[in-house]
């Protein structure tokens, strides 16, 4: 027998636990059924789950991380099996892929859909870095989500520079071009660099001050013309872009033209040829092909 009387408290009725907080007083009140049938039914389930899956570590020296169950259960087997699964698929559809013209691809519906997902897969891994997920680009890479193209932008034209790249040296058949760096190399003053911006700001249909491009006009038809053209709307078989339009690979403001004039850009793409196989490279140039308008 104790002689102990619990405490109850005087606004709810409950017995307290004896333990106080800063004047506040803890009820000890029973935890909810409902909450204890869960509980007592999660240690069933954990019981069970231990039984039939890999869960209890295994002692140090048996060869093993864990106990494998009853129903030897392992995610990385199925894993392994479903990878082998999609290859064997992959195979058979890239088998298909190489021995398809482009052209065969783009009008066999089921090939089109292989090689557009196998495409954008690999775009994903290789190409997104870069161009941006879906091809939507970043300044000094270009938007493959439009249909505006510095060299080619047919389903043959992409694979070409998908697979040779640009000014990839080590690659004799890479798409090749050079601008000079006008200032840097000293091959124009400043001052007619600055001139030169202007003339580029007002043939794009921007504000730009027309007495400097006037006098930037002659030595324009001297140093550009023969890549960009006298119209100034570029030449794609040289990847010299177009000056007319409003679109800009290295940026639109007279700083960043002043840069690309001043010391050129001439940037570098990889050639893909030996790092990706044929049927993915053919795969990449459809999905592509497919983010812009489709140029014939």
């Amino acid at each position: 027998m104790t002689d102990h009387k619990p405490e109850i408290d005087e606004v709810s009725g409950v017995e307290t636990t004896g333990h106080t907080w800063d004047g506040i007083k803890e009820l000890n009140n029973p935890l909810p059924r409902w909450w204890l049938y869960i509980f007592y039914a999660s240690i069933v389930w954990a019981v069970v789950y231990m039984v039939f899956m890999p869960a209890i570590p295994a002692l140090p020296g048996t060869g093993m991380t864990n106990t494998l169950g009853i129903r030897g259960h392992s995610d990385r087997a199925l894993v392994a099996e479903d990878i082998a699964q999609l290859n064997t698929q992959r195979a058979e559809g890239s088998a298909k892929l190489l021995t398809a013209s482009l052209s065969e691809i783009e009008t066999d519906m089921n090939l089109q859909q292989f090689a557009l997902a196998m495409g954008e897969s690999a775009f994903g891994d290789n190409c997104a870095t870069c161009h941006g997920a879906g091809g939507r680009g970043a300044k000094g890479y270009p938007m493959l989500a439009d249909d505006v193209w510095l060299w080619d932008g047919t389903l043959g034209g992409i694979e070409t520079t998908l697979r040779h790249g640009i000014r990839h040296y080590e690659d004799p058949n890479t798409r090749s071009s050079a601008m000079p760096a006008f200032g840097r190399d000293g091959l124009l003053t400043p001052r007619e660099i600055d001139d030169l911006v202007q003339f580029v700001l007002v043939k794009s249909g921007r504000e730009g001050d027309a007495a400097a491009a006037g006098r930037a006009a002659p030595i324009f038809a001297q140093q550009c013309t023969s890549c960009h053209g006298a119209d100034a709307k570029g030449n794609r078989t040289l990847g010299a872009p177009n000056l007319t339009d409003q679109e800009w690979v290295f940026g639109s403001e007279p700083r960043d033209i002043q840069q690309s004039i001043y010391n050129a850009r001439n940037a570098h793409m990889p050639a893909w040829q030996g790092r990706l196989d044929d049927a993915t490279i053919k795969a990449l140039a459809v999905y592509v092909h497919s983010l812009g308008g489709g140029e014939k």
